[in-house]
């Protein structure tokens, strides 16, 4: 058994920095963390961020030398193994300005339908990405709000909902989106219903009840892209908070019709923990895929945290979820401005590579090193595997990737340091993890 360790530090300046292999020897039964590689959950489907056109611009406000170092950072063989893209059909809170791609409401045809907009600052984005991997990215695509004419409201904020004469154009509409961007070398896999369909909000937002969501994936959306030809792009629900995921699971997925075009749920963290939620979806419907579709430390709720607590926030998160049962984690906009924007109602927020357009610079904040500690070593494939732990104060989670190697993540946030005997069936290693640091541990038995 050999151990690889990979730690970051933000006290001692380590980031994703690797140590020296060690052997595995006979371990005691103190300060242990178990591994059970023989008690597999789910499958990994992998780790992404969005491109919003706020992320976008602010990428082209860069040099080019400097915008492929940041798409190299997320997507490149350097990198941190991004091989997931969220982006929006029409505007969302992060675009310039409101925007559809028909803005015509007597084009019941979608003879007007452009995704131009998308081709000045979300295209370029994903092309350099394409560019700098070695893997497929694949992309989620998720409305914020239909064209204003298609809403009760009469407008893309401020909620509203679909009008009900709508319902077959909208899901037309989006079709039509996925096809545009399959011809545009975008491969959009998956889709969710509508962003945060719960929420009146300032910016792009649409709502649904539980029964509209339901009656839309059943009636129109999913027998739609069925005819379409495109019955493999998988259809998530929800794509909101956690602290009602189960409920909403609950009401949509018990109509059996609907249930067949529905791939999972999606959802978000804004509400806090509620990991219990994600467990209890897993449980009770173990065919469906979880994904955690956004997530972002919010200005208006963060802005006076510290570096530390923000990455802290990223990891405590991505490991409950990742324990409750999720297959796949994106995060929100891969880069934003020095202002935690643009954002066209001032809804700002931090985003892992953060860049000052002013100067024409970029920075890594410590959000990026700790989301890297899963995203770069827990492969496509992975499968979660049992663990058991001596105290609550070390959060940790496991994997063993499609090649065998087996991946640990340990996160201390306590202040002080934390003794880990690591023991898979009475053989591993002793070490220490760092008070407010994150270690991940490569076990390869070749």
């Amino acid at each position: 058994m050999k151990i690889t360790s990979i730690t970051t530090n933000y006290s001692e300046d380590r980031f994703l920095e690797t140590t020296s292999v060690v052997q595995g020897t006979e371990v005691g039964c103190m300060n242990v963390v178990n591994l059970y590689p023989d008690v597999m959950y789910q499958k990994i489907r992998g780790f992404g961020g969005a491109f919003t056109e706020s992320a976008g611009y602010t990428l082209s406000k860069l040099s080019k030398e400097k915008q492929k170092e940041i798409a190299e950072a997320y997507f490149g063989e350097s990198g941190i193994g991004y091989t997931i893209g969220r982006t929006h059909i029409n505007s969302c809170d992060f675009s310039l300005g409101n925007y559809a791609y028909v803005e015509d409401p007597e084009d019941t045809n979608l003879e007007t339908f452009t995704r131009e907009r998308d081709q000045l600052y979300i295209v370029p984005f994903i092309r350099l990405a394409q560019q700098v991997t070695t893997q497929k990215i694949e992309f989620l695509a998720s409305p914020w709000s239909p064209p204003a004419f298609m809403k009760t409201n009469g407008e893309m904020n401020h909620g509203g909902k679909l009008k009900e004469e709508y319902r077959k154009l909208w899901a037309e509409y989006i079709c039509r989106y996925i096809k545009d961007c399959l011809e545009d070398d975008i491969p959009v896999t998956m889709i969710t219903v509508q962003n945060e369909p719960e929420a009146t909000q300032e910016w792009d937002s649409c709502r649904y009840s539980a029964e509209e969501e339901m009656e839309f994936v059943r009636d129109y959306l999913g027998p739609i892209m069925e005819e379409q030809g495109l019955g493999d792009v998988k259809i998530y629900i929800w794509d909101h908070n956690k602290e009602v995921m189960y409920e909403r699971a609950q009401d949509i997925l018990k109509d059996e019709k609907a249930a067949q075009y529905i791939a999972g749920v999606g959802f978000h963290w804004y509400t806090g923990d509620h990991f219990e939620a994600v467990s209890l979806v897993r449980e009770q419907y173990p065919d469906k895929e979880l994904l955690f579709t956004e997530g972002c430390v919010e200005y208006s709720r963060f802005m006076d945290s510290n570096d530390v607590y923000k990455a802290e926030m990223y990891a405590h998160d991505i490991l409950g979820n990742l324990n409750a049962g999720m297959n796949g984690y994106i995060d929100w906009n891969l880069v934003l401005d020095e202002k935690g924007g643009p954002n066209h109602v001032n809804n700002l927020c931090a985003a892992p590579i953060m860049c000052d357009c002013n100067e024409g610079t970029y920075e890594k904040r410590l959000a990026y090193y700790y989301v890297g500690h899963f995203s770069k070593y827990i492969r496509q494939g992975a499968r979660r595997i049992a663990v058991t732990k001596y105290t609550e104060q070390i959060e940790v989670t496991a994997f063993i990737n499609p090649d065998g190697e087996k991946v640990v993540v340990l996160l201390n946030k306590q202040d002080r340091d934390l003794p880990v005997v690591l023991r898979e069936y009475g053989r591993g290693t002793e070490l220490t993890v760092k008070g407010h640091s994150i270690v991940t541990l490569i076990i390869d038995e070749t």
